[in-house]
């Protein structure tokens, strides 16, 4: 558990130079954060390409993959749905209860609870030795449907701020057609499949993302088109032809490495936090108050991670599930990236800062989560083997 706990001081280490970096360098450092966005996009899509690369799904039996994605579904909308409830029957008055416009920034700003960082807890897994467990294979597809789905319906959602526009329709297009060639053209690519070449390939797919984005900015401030990397980098990474003797020593540290600076470069993501809350104009709310909320943010959002552990009672233990829920509570850089996508839009307030929170306190919590996978696994292990060593009695 060293890696995972050097892992997590990286995180730590990250978020703590995201709020002090801004405050003692001012205009320096806001002219250094696009830099930080490209690197951790470059970062995230080599760990993606990585994911894709290992990852297996047999054509023959797509059947089992949808019950797959309805499980995804319910871990990336149950968290949403439950925040924005708290949002708007908890912090808003009860006389905006009715209104649109309260809704409509509370499902966007809700958003944040939903998606599992599949970067950092494929990273935080295979750091704890669980790669070639089962948790891990279900986690890995759970994770991929998840930030699918995210996306998605991210795009209902800015439609709903910014209204329907030939931006929205260019990004639902992109999208069908990624999902179209990668399927058809899995593991069909004989292309180089070295560390230094996915990050070629990684550095490739953040240009055109970000490329895409300054693009269309320059077009239409209101309503950029934001490719996120996380499904060309996978789709690419299951399209490359596997190699039969796996990857080299070299090939594992530089996994190693970068993991490591993706860590950081994601708590350096995380957005200046407003701690003024009385010029916020709600001087009500005191900071005992503020931590509360974010507590039952925090628990409602991972309570909604949790229906996983109903299912695959066929596959897994009751400990295997409850494991692979708690695996996917970690959040990252697509639940930062739709805080920074609501500022856009406007939106704001105390809602905004006990996001913010929330989602910090997940980030910490990353280590203790993939902890507790492990006791659990292991726990489970051991009564495996004592069950063997002393079997019940006919």
């Amino acid at each position: 558990m060293r890696k995972v706990t050097v892992y997590s001081l990286l995180l730590l280490l990250g978020l703590i130079l995201s709020q002090w970096l801004p405050l003692n360098f001012g205009d320096s450092y806001t002219s250094l954060n696009p830099v930080i966005v490209y690197l951790t996009m470059a970062a995230l899509s080599y760990i993606m390409i990585e994911v894709g690369y290992e990852f297996d799904i047999d054509k023959n039996r797509l059947g089992q993959y949808k019950w797959d994605y309805v499980v995804a579904m319910t871990a990336a909308t149950f968290p949403w749905l439950f925040v924005v409830l708290y949002f708007v029957f908890v912090l808003a008055p009860a006389e905006s209860w009715g209104s649109f416009d309260t809704w409509k920034e509370m499902l966007l700003l809700g958003r944040f609870a939903a998606p599992t960082s599949a970067g950092v807890l494929f990273t935080m897994l295979a750091a704890a030795g669980l790669g070639a467990t089962w948790l891990f294979k279900k986690a890995r597809v759970l994770a991929i449907f998840d930030d699918l789905d995210t996306v998605l319906l991210m795009i209902p959602l800015s439609i709903m701020m910014a209204g329907l526009t030939w931006q929205m329709m260019v990004m639902i297009a992109l999208i069908i057609v990624m999902l179209t060639v990668g399927y058809q053209k899995m593991r069909a690519l004989a292309i180089p499949s070295s560390w230094k070449w996915m990050l070629f390939y990684a550095f490739i797919i953040a240009t055109a993302s970000k490329s895409i984005l300054l693009i269309s900015t320059a077009i239409d401030p209101s309503t950029p088109i934001h490719i996120e990397v996380l499904l060309p980098a996978f789709l690419l990474g299951c399209m490359i032809k596997t190699s039969a003797h796996g990857h080299s020593a070299d090939q594992a540290k530089a996994n190693t490495v970068i993991s490591a600076v993706f860590m950081i470069l994601v708590g350096l993501n995380m957005p200046l936090m407003n701690f003024d809350l009385v010029s916020s104009g709600d001087a009500s709310q005191d900071w005992n108050m503020i931590l509360t909320h974010v507590f039952f943010v925090t628990v409602i959002s991972n309570i909604g991670k949790m229906f996983p552990l109903l299912c695959y009672r066929k596959e897994a233990s009751v400990r295997e599930r409850l494991a692979l829920s708690i695996g996917m509570f970690p959040r990252g850089e697509v639940g930062a990236g739709v805080l920074i996508i609501s500022l856009g839009y406007g939106v704001g307030g105390v809602a905004l800062t006990i996001a913010m929170l929330s989602l910090t306190l997940n980030l910490l919590l990353t280590g203790v989560f993939i902890m507790a996978v492990k006791r659990l696994l292991n726990t489970q292990d051991q009564e495996v083997v004592e069950l063997s060593r002393n079997p019940e009695p006919a």
